[in-house]
Order: C-alpha cells, then structure tokens, then sequence
C-alpha cells in the first residue's frame, strides 16, 4: 500500500479523522502482534496466510441481516490490516535479504547540546531560541540561527572581563558548534565535553580542556598560544586546523594535523606535519601517516571507514545514534571494512552498506543492535 507511511505518519502527530484513526489503530494490533523479536520469515508467511484464509472463509459465509455500514467498515478494516501487513511484511523481508532484521529503526543524531555558565546555569542549546542567550563578565553569548554558539566581548563599566570557565557538552546523538571569544571555531562530535575561559582576554595562553572529539580552527595569535588538554597529553598551537579524538573507550588518543603545526607533548614531545598523527598510548606517543579526509568525515556529516575493524565502526554508530551494541559473535569484532555513507542517514541504511559484504547481519530492536553472523 503506497500510502501506508503516510497515514502512520499522521497517525503520530495526531492529525488522523476518526476512522483512520480507528483503522491504524486496529493495524496496530496486528502489527505489534505480529512483530515479537523471535518470529522468522516462515512465521511470517504463515501468518499471513492464515489471515488469508480467515477473510477468504469470512467472505464466503452467507451473510447475516445486519446493517450494511458496518459490514461495510468491518470489511475495509480487514482489507487495511492486511494491506499494511503484506506491506511492512515485504519490507521486512527485503531488509533480512540486506542482512538487517528490523523491529524499529532509529533515527541520526543532530545538533544538541547542553551549556552550563560558570555561575552554574545550565542551558539547553537545542531548546533555546536563536539570539543572546547570557551575558556574563563583559562576554555576550549568542546562539546564531544556524545554531551555532558565539562568545563577543561586551563593554563593561571597568574595562575587564572575568576569568569565568563555561562548559559545553554534546549527549550520544549530539553534536554542535561553537565560536570561542577569541574566533576559534570549535566542533564538538557526540559525547564530547569542552571547558574554557568565556574570555581569553585576561589570559597569557588560550587553554581548553577536551574530553570525546572535536575538530578545531584555532585562530592565529603569535603572542597567546593555543594549548588543549587531554588526559595524558597537551596540544600546542599558535593557530592552524587539527582534530583530537580522545574517548576513553577508544584506548588511544588521536590528534590529526590538517595545516600549520602542532607540537603534541606527552610521554615525549614530538611536531606534527600536516597529514600526520599522533597515537598516544600508555607510555607512548608514536607519528604515523594518515588520510586527513577519514578523520574528519563525522565533522563533514560523513561515515568513512578505511580498513577499520568492526568493533571500532559499531562505536562510532553506537555513540551517533545513541544506541547499545551487542556482539553476538565476539569474533566479529575484529572483521575489517571500508567505506562510506552520510551520518543523517537512518540507522538501517548504515547497517544494510555494512552487511553487503555478507559477512555480517545486524538485528535493531528498541536502542539496542545485534551484530551476528
């Protein structure tokens, strides 16, 4: 049925008359019924058959006196349930095909995040209106209405600002933007948490703490030096373009030059050249060659995978989607693979690129996905 979305659709913002309301809602029971996690294709099939059967047999019965409308409504009732069953029906058994069994889907993450002002204040950036959302310490902040964050220096009656730390961080399923006072920009990826001074005017170093993945274009300032802190290691610049990934669940730190220079600082001190990375692990901190494109893809709404095992995609899908992920088959993990499709595509889609290869299937069921052979 061509227009079976729609009407669902409708359904959930509550703009359905009366009897499409009653309709969906006797769909309803026969879809939630016939949608337990354990059921196959042949369960399926025989469902549908069964109710096949039941119309055919129905429809052959003499009819009893009765008034006509409601047979009438009864009888389309029936032939919608069974119009969207042997819809979603197909459509469930065109994604096993793919390898992606479907309970529900889930949808991409967006721009979310939460501020917390250094008086404490904690505003929702995703639910706050465009314009200026505070004003403290001579620093006017203003949430653009492409939804982006801007610090701007205020004039107060002494001429100073204060040395306030503000903190911005992204939930799983949330990303956003941010224009520090000093004109860096800033791009935070899910479950991602960035602290810094409202103002860098009184301070001889421009320093940032990270925790997650951001993407940063420090703007150029000789005099002040631009310092990001992560745990076990410091970023240097005076104003070029990088990344840092620096999740704790990753084991390794990871920050990318794309322009300029950075000097990375942990076990030892080493200089980055553009189209290089620093992998700090415990004790160590090595440089390696790397394509600068795959690195910052999610800050380009992108998946891009290069020779990258299971386990470490299913994170990156788990934290954009804000979904748990279950190894069904632990060996999985270590399967490699490469690629690339848009962040703001529908879970399923990302899966179904993923099982083409035929070497895994993916099972969605509420937040949760299944990885197994």
């Amino acid at each position: 049925m061509k227009n079976a979305r729609a009407l669902l659709t409708k359904y959930k913002a509550g703009t359905c008359t009366a009897e499409e309301k009653m309709l969906i809602e006797k769909w309803l029971l026969f879809y939630k019924a016939s949608e337990p996690t354990d059921l196959t294709v042949a369960d399926y099939e025989q469902l549908h058959n069964e109710i096949w059967r039941g119309v055919q047999k129905n429809t052959a019965t003499k009819p009893v006196r009765r008034p006509l409308w409601p047979k009438i409504a009864i009888t389309a009732a029936v032939l919608l349930v069974i119009s969207f069953g042997i819809y979603w029906f197909n459509d469930y058994k065109r994604d096993l095909k793919h390898g992606v069994i479907i309970v529900n889907d889930i949808a991409p993450g967006k721009n979310k995040a939460y501020l917390t002002l250094a008086n404490g204040e904690r505003i929702a950036l995703t639910a706050a209106a465009n314009g200026k959302l505070a004003k403290a310490g001579g620093v006017q902040i203003t949430k653009t209405k492409d939804g982006q964050l801007v610090y701007e220096i205020s004039p107060t009656p002494n001429g100073k600002t204060e040395l306030a730390l503000n903190t911005i961080e992204t939930p799983r399923g949330g990303q956003y933007q941010i224009h520090l006072q000093d004109g860096t920009k800033v791009w935070l990826n899910a479950a991602s948490k960035l602290i810094y001074p409202q103002s860098f005017v009184a301070t001889a170093v421009r320093k940032v703490q990270l925790s997650g993945e951001a993407y940063f274009e420090v703007a150029k300032d000789s005099k002040h030096p631009f310092i990001v802190e992560t745990t076990g290691q410091l970023v240097k610049v005076l104003g070029t373009h990088f990344n840092i990934n620096s999740y704790t669940n990753e084991g390794d730190t990871k920050t990318t030059l794309l322009e300029g220079s950075v000097q990375v600082s942990g076990p030892t001190k080493v200089i980055l050249k553009p189209g290089e990375q620093a992998v700090l692990k415990p004790g160590d901190l090595k440089i390696r060659q790397v394509n600068t494109d795959n690195i910052i893809a999610w800050k380009n709404g992108e998946f891009q995978f290069a020779n990258e095992p299971l386990e470490s995609i299913m994170r990156k899908i788990s934290r954009w989607y804000d979904v748990e992920v279950i190894f069904q088959n632990p060996e999985l993990k270590n399967e490699i693979f490469s690629g690339g499709i848009s962040r703001f595509e529908l879970v399923r889609d990302v899966l179904k690129k993923l099982s083409l290869t035929e070497v895994v299937k993916f099972k969605i069921e509420g937040r949760r996905i299944f990885v197994m052979k």
